[in-house]
């Protein structure tokens, strides 16, 4: 599992994962990004035993590996992200330190423009929405007519 997360996080740059999993991939992947700034044959032959996976391997050797050489260890970087709604487990990101920051906040932006423009457009189309009302009362009027489950029994009088 862990070569698996490793093997991520060489080819997406940042995975999000749980913080014990972040903690736990950390060691693993400065080892092997130790191999990389090694660079010789058994090294790299040591890295594929581990990752088993040429791609992720090429990639750590050929991209990775290099952006660090001035580096002396600390890698990698974990960012905790709070609680996961479900579980309530601990969230984080776990990325490369030398990695270029990526700026997420400019289609945020995008997003609230496009939708300013459908709700000028409604404004203008009155007419159109009370069909749309009569729609919504048919379904209303079908719902009572379904069976009702054994667990549910009501009789056609109480309703």
């Amino acid at each position: 599992m862990l070569a698996n997360q490793v093997c991520n996080l060489i080819e997406h740059q940042r995975i999000k994962t749980t913080l014990a999993k972040a903690k736990a991939v950390r060691p693993l992947a400065e080892k092997m990004v130790t191999l990389g700034k090694n660079g010789s044959i058994h090294a790299r032959r040591t890295a594929f035993s581990t990752l088993r996976h040429k791609d992720a391997v090429k990639k750590l050797f050929d991209e990775i590996a290099p952006r660090s050489t001035e580096r002396n260890g600390g890698y990698t970087r974990i960012v905790r992200l709070g609680q996961r709604k479900s579980d309530s487990a601990s969230m984080a990101f776990i990325e490369w330190v030398d990695a270029a920051v990526v700026v997420e906040e400019r289609p945020a932006e995008e997003k609230k423009a496009k939708r300013k423009e459908p709700e000028a457009t409604a404004k203008k189309e009155p007419k159109r929405e009370e069909p749309k009302a009569k729609e919504e009362e048919t379904p209303v009027a079908e719902e009572p007519k379904k069976k009702r489950r054994w667990f549910s029994r009501k009789s056609s009088e109480e309703k």
